[in-house]
């Protein structure tokens, strides 16, 4: 049975300013033959693959925090959507707090992603947008209501405003959602994720598992933030980079030496191949 690397991007595999390395991809790649190799991230399928370009993936991916599986050749694997009605009513919440969300959307069953925010944006906002400014998928609303198929909700802003969203969103909502309040250390603020119950990648693992009919006492993974302690709970081995969070380290059975921008990952597979 081969054994299992499945990498999160940000802040992990990625490097700070969305790289990866030629010397990451050659180790990660070396991996191919004898490994299942796959990625869980929150972002979407289509910003996923501009950043894998020459990584070797042969295994679906678990994208937008487990709402989406996929595999690179844009099969779809499995979705956990928030509908509609629910969705608009999580928008309202967010509009007494005077704070609009971005909307992360499947348009089409070809894998069209839609990226839906507000004209009334915060300077959080406003600076992931400068990322975004090339992509097709963006669309802004002056009154922003959400798709029929809806992978995630997303706000961004002051821990304590998206604190006192998250318990106002759960109290009204409850199970029927479910919340992850985080640090979003690109920008330095927070973000609040608001998805279906059973996205999350842990759930994209065991999906991935029955689908693959991999083994998870395979399983190894790195990660760096809150969204990542499922699949850690999950694996055989989890990986925490040097620069993830404390609660993340804590739950990680290896801590790197490592940061993403020295190329964690790809140190550990190196320093794994050579000791055998």
């Amino acid at each position: 049975m081969k054994n299992i690397y499945i990498t999160d991007l940000d802040h992990t595999f990625l490097r700070n300013d969305l790289s990866i390395s030629d010397y990451t991809k050659n180790i990660w790649n070396s991996y191919k033959d004898a490994s299942i190799l796959s990625v869980a991230t929150a972002r979407t399928y289509k910003k996923t693959m501009q950043f894998l370009g020459g990584i070797h993936i042969n295994a679906p991916m678990i994208l937008l925090d487990g709402a989406l599986i996929a595999t690179v050749d844009k099969k779809i694997i499995d979705t956990k959507f928030i509908k509609k009605d629910l969705a608009d009513a999580v928008i309202d919440e967010g509009a007494k707090f005077g704070i609009y969300p971005f909307v992360l959307a499947l348009a089409d069953q070809n894998l069209n992603e839609v990226f839906l925010h507000s004209n009334i944006l915060n300077n959080h906002q406003k600076n992931v947008l400068t990322r975004y400014k090339r992509d097709d998928n963006l669309q802004a609303l002056k009154n922003i209501r959400a798709m029929d198929d809806n992978f995630k909700v997303v706000y961004m802003g002051e821990e304590k405003l998206l604190k006192d969203l998250a318990k106002q969103v759960e109290d009204s909502f409850g199970d029927n959602l479910k919340y992850i309040l985080a640090p979003e250390a690109y920008t330095g603020c927070h973000f609040l994720t608001i998805l279906h119950p059973d996205a999350d990648k842990s759930h994209g693992i065991k999906t991935l598992s029955e689908y693959s009919g991999f083994d998870l006492s395979k399983l190894t993974v790195f990660g760096d933030n809150y969204n990542d302690l499922g699949m850690f709970n999950l694996a055989k081995i989890s990986v925490a980079m040097a620069n993830a969070q404390e609660k993340v380290k804590q739950e990680a059975d290896v801590i790197l030496k490592y940061n993403n921008d020295e190329d964690g990952v790809a140190k550990y597979l190196e320093e794994l191949k050579n000791a055998k």
